[in-house]
């Protein structure tokens, strides 16, 4: 009987064992690439609307940063930017329909911090806008400095970090605020315009785009203090390496693409360069494509049909742009700002 209660034992603990290994595999085997090729088009989470970032016009047509980012990873896979399909994500809800795999990828103005990673198991591959929280208020109120709002009513979204920073600023600096929480972004600017409260919070990036949207742009200003860091990043999930590396990727080839000077407008000369960098970026030396599961002109891909960093970022958000949002820190590392991206090599 004992002999038989213990191979029954080591039985269970076996079967325990070999489903546990099943299961883990499966978790770590997520092959996002492999469906998404399959499906033949990349599912983007983006923002609801937010103009210069991700809006969507009256025929359904995405424009933004961040929509053309996807449309970029999208053109290193399909060579065809259109594979893109954009859906439209609450704050609350955006790291939980990636995890539920509802979206292959975030490109949606979310923070990068340590919480995030750890407790939604994501990723954030890189940087793809340096960012920091700010205010807007009304030009009447005749304030210069974030010091001078002790005893605002200020607007903010609920389910974001700017609501800790918020809390925070006004704690460490010995002021008091009256938080007006609304949780949808629509509601916050509303809010706001109808004079609900006196001061709007978010990402300055934001802010500038939010501008946009009130009955008189015009009556408002954006002080120049910056009371956060904001690394805002496109968003994978955990243990799906490969898919990460093509979205990290993807982003570093559009930076590497700018300090070389090859543009949507040269790619053609480019493909003719010697230059050993030119070389290796539009995949005529090495085998940096087929490293990551792509073709050896991915880069050239990216390029042709989406641009560079720097065109991406004057066409939606820059000079080009109604925001005029000044490069700044989103600049070139050899041109002022702190934009980097390891080479290709």
């Amino acid at each position: 009987m004992r002999t038989f209660r213990g191979g029954l034992l080591i039985g269970l603990a076996v079967a325990v064992l070999v489903a546990a290994v099943a299961i883990t595999y499966e978790f770590y085997d997520t092959r996002t690439l492999k469906r998404t090729v399959r499906r033949g088009e990349v599912l983007c989470g983006v923002n609801k609307g937010l103009p210069g970032f991700s809006i969507p016009d009256d025929k359904g047509n995405w424009t933004g940063f961040d929509v053309d980012f996807c449309r970029a990873v999208a053109s290193a896979i399909f060579d065809d930017p259109s594979k893109a399909r954009f859906i439209p994500l609450d704050a609350s809800e955006r790291f939980k329909e990636l995890q539920n795999r509802k979206v292959d990828i975030l490109s949606r103005n979310s923070t990068w911090n340590m919480s995030r990673e750890e407790n939604y198991d994501l990723y954030f591959p890189a940087v793809a806008y340096y960012d920091g929280q700010g205010f807007m208020l009304p030009r009447s109120r005749n304030i210069e400095s974030a010091l001078d709002l002790n005893g605002s009513k200020v607007c903010v979204q609920s389910g974001t970090t700017t609501l800790l920073n918020l809390a925070d600023y006004f704690r460490v600096n010995n002021m008091k605020l009256e938080e007006i929480k609304f949780d949808k972004l629509d509601d916050v600017v509303k809010a706001y315009d109808s004079g609900k409260c006196d001061t709007l919070t978010a990402d300055i990036s934001q802010l500038y785009a939010l501008r946009l949207n009130l009955s008189k742009p015009g009556d408002h200003m954006i002080l120049a203090d910056v009371i956060s860091k904001e690394p805002l990043a496109p968003v994978v999930r955990q243990r799906d390496d490969d898919w990460m590396m093509i979205v990290k990727w993807t982003l570093y080839a559009m930076i590497n693409a700018e300090e070389l000077g090859v543009s949507s407008q040269n790619i053609d000369e480019a493909l003719k360069s010697k230059k050993p960098d030119v070389m290796r970026l539009v995949g005529n030396e090495g085998s940096f494509g087929p490293d990551l599961g792509l073709p050896k002109d991915w880069a050239v891909r990216i390029i042709r049909h989406v641009g560079n960093y720097g065109e991406m970022y004057d066409r939606n958000i820059g000079a080009e742009s109604k925001l005029h949002i000044p490069r700044g820190l989103n600049q070139l590392w050899n041109a002022g700002g702190i934009q980097y991206a390891p080479p290709i090599r």
